[in-house]
């Protein structure tokens, strides 16, 4: 099946419980940022969204914009018993899951020394954990299929990183490890991976809740202070549009050739770029002490 056209009937025993009209999209985080720029550019595209967030109230204007193509569900990303019962749910109804988008998350800053063994540990749930246990409640129903598609929101700084998110980054750099090993091994199967990765963009990430801050120890405020008051300052004036990066991210989904990886904005360009330089210079300024260390024949 094309996972553009959505038309693969249901691979079960028994018959959908729902009629799906194009793909069919389960996203988590949808209720807003980059999730619901996704889900909005998903229904223009005329396909079916299963929309998963923690407060799905948040998404009753979608729902009621679109009632023939939208079901809300409620889901925590790092609940796995839930995950499993929400992927089953989604397979009822539609029979198929075309395309998973793992979009839920939240910031964090501060130094290495400064993030708590618990602060690390939610975190990873989150972004690697929770995304990990999506991605394998879907595929058996991908490979089954015969196509599909897993999208991972990862972030420019799952390229690189600098003082004040190592954490987050962390997480982001475990996940796009995961996710180049799994589109070797899905490709087989007619299943793409596509990781994202955003520079700043107007989602809310830096504001509220979104955005957590470890507690401050004086010795890194040279080097960490100033994340911690800027990031939260750019709220709302981040040059990224949430629906261009949606639009990019279906153009990407449809093109014959979907790369693995995929940055938006010019901040991220500008600065993955620029980071594939230094190491590349690194490399060949250490490669010969690399190559030394063999014995000698």
């Amino acid at each position: 099946m094309d996972i553009r056209t959505g038309t693969e009937t249901n691979t079960g025993t028994s018959a959908p419980a729902r009629r799906a009209e194009g793909r069919v999209w389960l996203i988590t985080g949808a209720s807003s940022g980059f999730g619901r720029a996704i889900a909005e550019a998903a229904l223009a595209a005329g396909d079916t969204v299963v929309a998963a967030a923690r407060r799905p109230e948040a998404l009753d204007d979608l729902a009621a914009a679109h009632p023939e193509r939208v079901v809300m569900v409620g889901l925590d990303v790092t609940d796995t018993a839930r995950i499993a019962a929400v992927v089953a749910e989604v397979v009822l109804w539609y029979g198929r899951v075309d395309v998973l988008v793992n979009n839920a998350g939240r910031g964090l800053v501060g130094a290495v020394e400064e993030t708590s063994d618990r602060e690390l540990r939610d975190l990873m749930e989150l972004h690697f954990f929770g995304p990990a246990a999506l991605t394998r409640a879907v595929l058996p129903h991908m490979r089954r299929q015969g196509s599909g598609a897993i999208v991972q929101m990862s972030s420019m700084g799952g390229r690189f990183t600098f003082p004040g998110v190592g954490a987050y980054s962390a997480t982001k750099f475990a996940l796009e490890g995961l996710s180049e090993a799994l589109a070797q091994e899905v490709a087989q199967f007619g299943i793409k991976v596509l990781v994202v990765e955003p520079g700043a963009f107007r989602t809310g990430f830096a504001a509220g809740g979104a955005l957590l801050q470890s507690a401050a120890i004086p010795a890194y405020e040279a080097v960490v202070g100033q994340v911690r008051a800027d990031l939260p300052g750019s709220d709302g004036r981040q040059p990224g549009d949430p629906a261009k990066a949606a639009a990019a991210i279906l153009a990407a989904l449809d093109a014959e050739e979907t790369p693995l990886r995929l940055p938006l904005g010019d901040d991220a360009a500008d600065a993955i770029a620029a980071n594939l330089e230094n190491a590349r210079a690194e490399f060949a300024a250490w490669e010969k002490v690399a190559r030394a260390t063999g014995f000698d024949a």
